[in-house]
């Protein structure tokens, strides 16, 4: 199956007919795939309801006067009530690192938020709570019954904070208009 590993580290972009309203719009950094399924990050679709100090307090991690900031997201339908990092590859924890490719790895454990917490880390990082997860064949359906387009990861589109413009700004690495998409498809 090495075709389908080949999505390991690319995004993946909701077409406009995506039933599934939690994947609307979405963009999602595939960070495993295999013959097993499929495991990615939704980019771009922040919470309002959790901050990462709200993280800390319930983990109960002592944060400092240093501590990073940053926007949780929602990540995907998948254990809600867990935490995924995906940075660059300038971290890897000392207990797990998932090193998607030479641009990016991914930690769910608590010694990252506890290196956030102290103001320390990746330089670059993206907070999910939940993931999308796809079981054996099942992203490769969805992609031939063209439920997704996929794309090249970019740090610079990965990290950006710009969570409402990512889903055009990822139409735009393949030179597609979003007006230019129809929520319907035909036959020739």
């Amino acid at each position: 199956m090495a075709e389908s590993t080949q999505l390991t580290g690319k995004l993946l972009i909701a077409m406009p007919a995506m039933g599934d309203p939690r994947f609307e719009r979405g963009v999602v950094f595939v960070c495993a795939h295999s013959e097993e399924g499929a495991m990615g990050l939704i980019l771009n679709k922040p919470t309002d309801d959790v901050t990462l100090a709200d993280l800390f307090e319930q983990l109960s991690i002592e944060s400092g006067p240093d501590a990073r900031q940053m926007r949780v997201h929602f990540g995907g339908p998948v254990e809600t009530g867990r935490g995924f990092v995906l940075h660059g590859p300038d971290y890897t924890s000392s207990l797990s690192t998932l090193q998607v490719d030479e641009r990016f790895g991914m930690t769910a454990t608590l010694d990252i938020l506890e290196e956030f917490a102290r103001g320390a880390g990746p330089a670059q990082a993206f907070m999910a709570l939940g993931y999308a997860g796809w079981g054996p064949g099942q992203l490769e359906s969805e992609l031939a019954q063209n439920a997704w387009l996929t794309t090249e990861a970019t740090p610079d589109l990965v990290f950006s904070e710009d969570d409402a413009g990512k889903w055009q700004a990822a139409l735009g690495t393949l030179g597609i208009d979003a007006l230019m998409l129809s929520g319907s498809g035909g036959r020739a």
